[in-house]
Parts: structure tokens; C-alpha cells; sequence
């Protein structure tokens, strides 16, 4: 139980947008997916809300 505790304070539980960006970037299989792939995170993919209409 503390432990479960001890890792959502230290905030390693979920991972940073960051990181999710990046892995997506680093499943790229082509240089032209890439490019596609930075596109729609630069169009807010991971960082848009459910409660945006």
C-alpha cells in the first residue's frame, strides 16, 4: 500500500506527455511516417482533452 502510494506522489505511475510523444516518434517506421507522426503531435494529438469540443 505505501508503496503504491510512494510512486503516485513521486509521479512515476503515469508517464509524461513527453514520453508518450516521444515513444510514438520512436514507433516511426519511415522517414515519410515520421513527418505524419510529428504533424498530428504538433496538432495537440496526445495533449487535446476529452472535455474539448
Amino acid at each position: 500500500m505505501f508503496n503504491l502510494f510512494k510512486s503516485l506522489v513521486s509521479g512515476k505511475a503515469f508517464p509524461r506527455i513527453s514520453d508518450l510523444e516521444r515513444s510514438y516518434l520512436d514507433a516511426s517506421v519511415s522517414r515519410i511516417d515520421l513527418e505524419r507522426r510529428q504533424r498530428e503531435i504538433d496538432a495537440g494529438l496526445f495533449r487535446k482533452s476529452s472535455f474539448d469540443f
